[in-house]
């Protein structure tokens, strides 16, 4: 077996390296952060989908792979966006917080929302932008988050939708990624 990946989206090419993430499963790891021409040529693409939607008023996105590919999305849809932390800052007055499972991560996180951006969210049509959907973890503990705030999810956005676990129905996405049980 090939130690990468050959990952064809938006007319660029990209050789992905294969990673064990756990003892029976190997993905090839998707990280945009860094590839500009990457990002702005999937934001082109996102926010083509995106348009098709209705009305969003705001982005959110989980910290960290996924900010710039929703700050240049934000750029072009001319909205703001919030991004979901991945621990309390001591900044943070009143934060809200769940906690997640990620196929990436060994141990459960906490994701947490500032008071301020909670309350810049409330009434609002939000979308929901990441880089990679594994299993849906991520995007269900975002839901369980941001159903607090008082905003209405409009969407659910992503570059890529990794294979064998989340359906996808109610996902934008530009490609599926393969997994490989080892």
């Amino acid at each position: 077996m090939s130690e990468y990946y050959k990952l064809k989206i938006c007319g660029l090419t990209r050789d992905l390296k294969k990673v064990q993430v756990a003892p029976h499963l190997i993905i090839a790891s998707f990280v945009m952060l860094g590839d500009t021409q990457l990002i702005e040529k999937t934001a082109d693409a996102l926010v083509e989908k995106a348009k098709t939607l209705g009305k969003i008023d705001m982005l959110v996105c989980p910290e960290a792979k996924g900010i710039p590919l929703t700050h240049a999305m934000a750029v072009r849809l001319g909205v703001d966006y919030v991004v979901v932390r991945k621990s309390v800052k001591s900044y943070m007055e009143n934060p809200i917080t769940t906690t997640v499972k990620s196929i990436t991560t060994k141990d459960p996180q906490t994701i947490v929302i500032d008071e301020l951006d909670a309350l810049k969210l409330g009434g609002k049509n939000i979308c929901i932008v990441d880089d990679v959907v594994s299993t849906g973890g991520s995007l269900k503990s975002l839901e369980e988050l941001l159903a607090q705030t008082g905003c209405k999810i409009v969407s659910k956005i992503a570059v890529l939708l990794e294979e064998g676990g989340y359906s996808g129905d109610d996902l934008i996405y530009l490609e599926k990624l393969p997994v490989f049980p080892c």
